[in-house]
């Protein structure tokens, strides 16, 4: 079962309704139990901050987190020499534009100092 669909059930039996009629439960229905809605209510928040995180996930570039290779260090330098810009570089190596600049500087090419005060300027 996938989060949202997870979501939409547990949201459905916080509001009181049957997940799959829609119709309101019985007053008389564990789901109306002030502890089991407060529960149910809590479980659709863990849900909600699960799928933000699932989503975040997803969105990330195709090799972030992944290790990184020689020749790829060597490639991005080759980049910075020639002048492309730090988000091209990102873009072409499916990384983050945080990866990039802390590859490079990790591989002595720019500084942090340096890094800090391109940063503050484009505030």
């Amino acid at each position: 079962m996938e989060i949202h669909e997870a979501l939409e059930i547990v949201r459905k039996l916080a509001d009181g309704l049957h997940p799959e009629t829609g119709q309101t439960v019985s007053g008389d229905s564990i789901y109306q139990h002030p502890q089991a809605v407060r529960a149910l209510n809590r479980a659709v928040l863990a849900l909600e901050v699960q799928q933000a995180r699932e989503h975040a996930r997803n969105s990330l570039p195709a090799n972030a987190g992944k290790p990184w290779s020689n020749t790829e260090d060597t490639q991005i330098c080759e980049e910075l020499r020639r002048g492309v810009n730090f988000q091209e570089i990102a873009r072409t190596h499916g990384r983050t534009l945080g990866s990039i600049l802390a590859r490079l500087i990790r591989l002595g090419k720019i500084s942090a100092q340096a890094n800090r005060l391109n940063s503050q300027k484009s505030v």
